[in-house]
């Protein structure tokens, strides 16, 4: 598979998309206006191993709800996923086997690295 969850509004997902020069074959999906479905976040969570690695900690909601005060469970950090696209970690790089959460530079050059070995 080869797909990038991210956020069209999003000045930094642009940068990363367009700084990553990925093939044609990638398939793009806007999660403010398509939004990720149970098997597809099912499919993430078992690449990353967890649903907490896929949930931000920055989105604005996350400190309106008070969620920091709150111990999360796995279950909850894909329900508030599911629920809210802000609650996504973006963007988030599906490369064959391999996937690739949020905007770090050691993570978009890690992504950088497996696309175009």
């Amino acid at each position: 598979m080869k797909k990038v969850y991210y956020l069209s509004t999003c000045d930094t997902c642009k940068r990363i998309i367009k700084e990553l020069s990925l093939p044609t074959d990638f398939q793009f999906q806007d999660i403010k206006t398509e939004v990720i479905t149970n098997s597809q976040i099912e499919v993430m969570r078992e690449l990353a191993e967890s649903y907490e690695s896929l949930f931000s900690k920055r989105a604005r909601l996350y400190k309106e709800l008070e969620l920091k005060e709150k111990s999360l469970t796995e279950e909850d950090y894909k329900t508030y996923i599911l629920d809210h696209y802000t609650f996504l970690k973006r963007p988030v790089i599906i490369f064959d086997n391999q996937i690739f959460i949020g905007n770090s530079k050691k993570t978009i050059e890690a992504a950088k690295l497996a696309i175009h070995e």
